[in-house]
């Protein structure tokens, strides 16, 4: 496993000789195309079940349990590119995602709920794990240490992206063509995008490590530093659930329902700011330390929020803690980067992702849970899991720095 460090002179070509490197733009836009449909689908099912008349209920808990079976499946996914290496894990399990997207409009959710229901679970168990093989994949592309930090910092910055044009093209396929057209554009794009990938050469080259001896069931999750982190983005997870709850709360309170799209895209857009701020420069130190200061901006970020502002000082409220979460994740992926072991990067990676996904799916049930009739208290969920995750990462970042 490479040791990445953060250090070195701060140039400012830094992203164009990353995107310039061969392969890397291929392999980063490839992996967000075929990220597309993580941010598409949820959209897709409500927008089906809602056509058929059904319930916003049956709606709701369909989008939840594909969120869900996402992050449970990469780990299981990225143990098994581990094993026997990108292109056949890939293929296999988009293939099979796709194919569940494009099933999902003939099983009637509405009269056949528990048949839909088994169909989206499929959807998100075959997730292919893109990001973490991405991840994976930096040290092959880009040996230079501060490049893979660079790297990794556009690559943080930029996953914003899935989550802005994917519901957006959800909400366009589906106004111009029909809910079922937005489940096909969904399967279509993630061919499209693993595709890019696994034809790319390093994909394919890549191959996973020979193991002497068995590898101890727990996998990554054995290394006491990971399971601080994991545990601990558990809590930027809630974070990040509560907020699509918060703006629709926002909104209502202030009767303006352009809020409810436009907090999490200001959230998103502080993210995309500041990674590409935080990858432009050198910073001292170990990326532990740098945990645990990204962490105290993105729990401060969220203090703005509290007493219920107006509407515009809200969808700045969003920007700041944003602006710590992708320089957070960069972090988070570089001390991945240390502390997994030789051969079981793509499982670490992923357990990684699954952990925020887990604790997204948390904060939204959480702060739905939540009087939304009282600001304060839903407001409180996000800051609740931000200095959640500060507080591990603190008490125990002797663990993530060895």
């Amino acid at each position: 496993m490479s040791t990445t460090t953060v250090c070195g002179p701060a140039q400012d070509s830094a992203y164009r000789a990353v995107l310039g490197s061969p392969h890397v733009a291929r392999l980063l836009g490839g992996t967000l195309i075929g990220r597309l449909p993580t941010g598409m689908a949820p959209i897709a099912i409500l927008l089906l079940v809602r056509a058929e008349h059904g319930p916003l209920a049956l709606a709701g808990a369909l989008g939840a349990l594909y969120g869900l079976a996402c992050a449970l499946g990469q780990p299981l996914l990225g143990r098994l590119v581990d094993r026997h290496g990108q292109t056949k894990v890939l293929v296999a399990a988009t293939a099979t995602a796709s194919t569940a997207f494009l099933l999902l409009p003939c099983t009637g959710p509405v009269r056949h709920p528990v048949l839909a229901a088994l169909t989206v679970l499929v959807a998100g168990l075959a997730t292919p794990p893109l990001e973490a093989g991405l991840r994976a994949l930096w040290p092959v592309l880009l040996p230079d240490a501060e490049r893979q930090r660079t790297a990794l910092s556009l690559d943080s910055s930029t996953q914003g992206t899935v989550f802005i044009a994917g519901p957006l093209l959800a909400t366009g396929f589906a106004a111009g063509a029909g809910a079922t057209t937005a489940l096909v554009a969904t399967a279509a794009l993630g061919l499209l995008g693993t595709g890019l990938v696994v034809t790319a050469r390093p994909s394919r080259a890549w191959t996973p490590a020979e193991f002497t001896e068995a590898v101890h069931w727990t996998g990554p999750l054995r290394v006491p530093g990971l399971r601080v982190l994991f545990a601990a983005l558990i809590g930027t997870g809630v974070a990040l659930g509560a907020v699509n709850v918060l703006a629709l709360s926002t909104a209502e309170r202030h009767h303006a329902g352009w809020l409810a799209g436009v907090m999490p895209a200001a959230l998103s857009i502080g993210s995309m700011l500041g990674g590409l701020a935080y990858g432009r420069h050198a910073w001292p130190g170990a990326p532990a330390k740098h945990l645990v200061a990204a962490s105290i901006g993105f729990a401060a970020g969220w203090l703005p929020l509290l007493p219920d502002p107006a509407p515009a000082v809200a969808v700045l409220g969003a920007v700041l803690p944003g602006t710590f979460l992708a320089p957070l994740l960069t972090a988070a992926f570089l001390t991945v980067d240390r502390l997994a072991p030789e051969g079981e990067a793509t499982e670490a990676f992923a357990w990684l992702i699954a952990c925020i996904g887990i604790g997204q799916a948390a904060g939204t049930a959480l702060t739905s849970l939540a009087d939304t009739a009282d600001p304060l208290l839903v407001a409180t969920v996000p800051l609740a899991g931000a200095a959640f995750a500060l507080w591990l990462l603190h008490r125990f970042n002797d663990r993530l720095s060895t």
